[in-house]
């Protein structure tokens, strides 16, 4: 039990690290207001102006120090020593009454000088009441920002809540083309319309046609959903927005729209451009099943509302990857949000040679039978063949060869299709008689 009290607490201490750093300034405030103002009395004993004056007159006093607006002196009262303060310096008189106090034997005489008061340097005073709490300040922000962000998922600090936190790339930080994706033809030929108009509007729009808002892109995983969505951008020459409909469901209600909304009014600052969203299936979903969260409600029906309110003809389109189409909204799916849908099906014999080809650009090798491997992932998809064509250069590593062989990839397809060979395994006779594997 006592392990697990110490582990809360050390948790508690992780989720509010600044608590700590308050805490020790109130320490040191109420020393300072309450600890050490006492102790500081019980050396030196304050008394009027009038006292100290017959101290004077009686020979009393040993000392005298004046600083600022008050009066330290020493008593010499029967052998033993005692401070005392007085707050009056006014009096003119003062000094000619110490000196005619003293007496003629050295030894009784008064002792005074006057502190002059000192100013801080000017940088000393800059570094004091700016610097300092600047850094003290800062410490405390980033850490509240650590905590603002692992408990409300923001990518930035608890000042930055509302931004849309997307990912954004210029046109001239997308190396992705056409070129890059294959076995998917008819999908790039649906959106090469897209990338003519937002190269050469005028044809268009002297018609009046405008642009597609949106392109759904549909298909299983690792079909190349996202692939294909930076290969627009790349194509068009144009800024790129990329986030993930997760990002947009946040811990308050509220807070995914203003993401939206900061999304969609960055997007027209920079028109012409994509934003893509992946797994809008995140936020939306039907709402005839009923949905059970009012903040991802709410931010469906800010991209709806963002959807029809800005203009076609600025070349913003929006291109969205669901795996689950049956389960979006119908809202969403309409004409004159999401105008296309872009199905990205599972390559085919001839895909799967060109998705290859892709890959194997990328390792050296010698002459692969392409229709062998194609004809061995049938039903692959453009990731697990890739991963197939990682595997084999990592299987002609292992064997010491400078480049990948058929071998390799025909050894790769069964170790990423089915599993790594078991080579150690021991079958008994009932499992060799009966065929159980």
């Amino acid at each position: 039990m006592d392990k697990k009290k110490e582990y809360q607490n050390s948790k508690k201490t992780e989720q509010n690290p600044y608590i700590g750093i308050l805490i020790g300034l109130l320490l040191v405030l109420l020393l300072n207001g309450l600890l050490f103002p006492n102790i500081g009395s019980n050396r030196v004993i304050a008394t009027d102006y009038i006292s100290f004056i017959e101290k004077v007159d009686e020979g009393k006093v040993k000392d005298v120090v004046i600083k600022d607006n008050e009066i330290f002196f020493t008593v010499d009262d029967n052998g033993k020593i005692v401070a005392y303060k007085t707050g009056e310096t006014n009096d003119p008189e003062l000094v000619k009454r110490l000196l005619n106090a003293q007496s003629p034997n050295e030894s009784n005489k008064i002792t005074f000088n006057k502190v002059v008061p000192q100013e801080n340097s000017p940088i000393l005073n800059f570094f004091l009441f700016w610097v300092l709490p600047g850094i003290i300040f800062f410490l405390i922000w980033k850490q509240a920002s650590k905590v603002m962000q692992s408990r409300l998922g923001t990518g930035g600090n608890f000042m930055s809540i509302g931004n849309s936190g997307a990912k954004i790339y210029a046109e001239s930080d997308i190396k992705t083309t056409f070129a890059d994706v294959a076995g998917q033809d008819e999908a790039k030929e649906t959106l090469t319309e897209i990338v003519d108009f937002l190269h050469n509007s005028s044809k268009y729009t002297e018609v009046g046609a405008s642009l597609p808002k949106g392109a759904l892109l549909v298909g299983p995983p690792g079909t190349g959903k996202t692939l294909i969505a930076r290969a627009v951008a790349g194509e068009a020459k144009v800024p790129f927005f990329a986030i993930s409909g997760s990002e947009f469901v946040q811990m308050f209600v509220g807070m995914g729209a203003a993401k939206v909304r900061d999304l969609f009014k960055q997007a027209n600052e920079k028109a012409p451009c994509i934003i893509f969203i992946d797994e809008i299936d995140a936020i939306g979903k039907r709402r005839d099943i009923g949905m059970g969260n009012d903040e991802r409600e709410q931010t469906l029906n800010q991209l709806l509302t963002e959807m029809d309110g800005f203009d076609g003809r600025k070349g913003v389109v929006i291109l969205a990857a669901t795996n689950r189409p049956e389960s979006l909204d119908k809202a969403l799916l309409r004409p004159g949000r999401f105008d296309r849908r872009v199905q990205m099906e599972l390559p085919d014999l001839e895909g799967r040679k060109a998705i290859l080809s892709v890959h194997l650009k990328k390792v050296k090798h010698d002459n692969i039978d392409m229709d062998i491997v194609a004809r061995a992932t049938a039903g692959s998809s453009g990731a697990e063949l890739a991963n197939i064509v990682n595997e084999a250069a990592l299987r002609a590593v292992r064997m010491g060869r400078k480049s990948v062989t058929t071998s390799d990839l025909e050894e790769s397809v069964e170790v990423v299709l089915a599993g790594a060979q078991k080579k150690n395994a021991v079958l008994s006779i009932q499992r060799k008689t009966c065929g159980i594997s």
